[in-house]
């Protein structure tokens, strides 16, 4: 009789292939681990406020190079994403996707790709940790970079999602179906028409894949604009206003309008946005009072506008007292400054009026009085009481 010491040597063969089995499989799975690990880094560097944050991120292809890339990722809050730049971003619960762009889709070994993005928040606003290019995971290799909260300032220019903030406007154009505009926009030449056009453009976009296009043309009396539907008569007391603009042309010598609107305390004549002299300028339509000054020093306190690129323009006006505010890319411009107090060169003409602003309206488009003409875009365009930031 065999002893149980003797069985338990001779062991059958198909026991022992499962052993083997059982002892590599650990192995392959660590080596696929390992694999993907190096297969891309991830830098997320938040900028974070109550209720609100903007995130730049960039992607460093540590693999094979890449003709179209996807980058994904997990939130551990409750952020939503409202827009992006150099990538189409979009989300799905707490997961969320971005995919190149036209002009970064090539990304090559070793090279790297930056993308940004803006997001509401409720509850938590943990950086994401974990990434996959392309489906490859990146190891957790992200590294999560906050910057800290600005010091709040008197006037807040904290940034909100225009739709959360309540904004009586709050347009990315998405809604627009055709070429010409509809609904919530109508083109208008309130004095007279020349040669511009407006149009819903799919070819280039801030966010989302439309916004609208102007091809402003130059000539006395040559306006066109899209005006938003909305009435803004009760908005307020400060009217604060965010936009997308992107221009093809500088700013020229001549006068030129690009955002106007109609003004209850002059009769419905317009406070206009635009340029003289190579500048950003505001122009009061009923006594052609500038702001800043067109002197050599007052043109030199205000800033031109740079061309192919999308730039954010924040302005507000207050209803009940003399002043206003304008900022370019969050930097605020001084020569388009209004307090009460007067400077000198900036705002003499803006305050020999004592009649305080009401804007009723807005339009977007083009006027040109002369010389001038430009193409240009508009996209996220945002309007209401309360602060709106880029």
């Amino acid at each position: 009789m065999t002893s149980s010491r003797g069985r338990r040597r001779r062991l059958p063969l198909w026991a022992l292939v499962l052993t083997v089995v059982a002892v590599a499989l650990p192995a392959v799975a660590t080596s696929r681990a390992q694999g993907a690990a190096t297969g891309c880094t991830v830098t997320y560097t938040t900028n974070e406020w109550a209720g609100g944050f903007t995130a730049q991120i960039r992607v460093t292809n540590l693999g094979a190079a890449l003709n179209g890339w996807r980058l994904e990722w997990t939130y551990g809050g409750d952020q939503q994403i409202t827009s992006a730049w150099n990538a189409q971003v979009t989300q799905s619960g707490n997961a969320a996707t971005a995919v190149n762009a036209a002009h970064n889709a090539v990304l090559a070994t070793g090279g790297s790709v930056d993308f940004g993005l803006q997001g509401i928040w409720r509850t938590a606003d943990p950086a994401p940790t974990a990434f996959a290019l392309n489906g490859a995971p990146c190891g957790g290799t992200a590294t999560p970079t906050p910057t800290p909260t600005p010091t709040p300032t008197p006037t807040p220019t904290t940034p909100a999602e225009c739709a959360g903030a309540g904004a009586t406007i709050c347009s990315d154009f998405e809604d627009q179906r055709g070429t010409v505009p509809s609904g919530d926009w109508q083109t208008t030449a309130p004095d007279c028409q020349g040669t511009g056009k407006i149009s819903v453009d799919t070819s280039v976009a801030y966010s989302g894949t439309r916004s609208l296009r102007v091809d402003g043309g130059a000539g006395y009396c040559n306006h066109v604009f899209a005006a938003s539907t909305r009435d803004l008569s009760s908005v307020g007391p400060v009217v604060y206003v965010r936009m997308r603009v992107r221009h093809t042309t500088a700013l020229p010598t001549s006068h030129v309008t690009f955002v106007s609107m109609p003004d209850a305390s002059q009769g419905g004549k317009a406070l206009r946005v635009g340029g003289q002299n190579g500048a950003l300028q505001w122009n009061r339509e009923s006594d052609d009072a500038t702001l800043p000054e067109q002197s050599p020093a007052g043109v030199t306190l205000s800033t031109p506008l740079a061309t192919g690129r999308w730039l954010c323009l924040r302005y507000q006006i207050d209803t009940t007292a003399q002043s206003m505010r304008t900022w370019v890319d969050d930097q605020e411009v001084s020569g388009l400054r209004v307090d009460g107090v007067p400077t000198q060169d900036v705002d003499g003409q803006w305050l020999a009026r004592r009649t305080l602003p009401r804007p009723t309206g807005l339009r977007l488009g083009w006027e040109s009085y002369g010389t001038g003409e430009d193409t240009l875009w508009f996209d996220d365009v945002a309007l209401g009481s309360s602060p709106i930031g880029c």
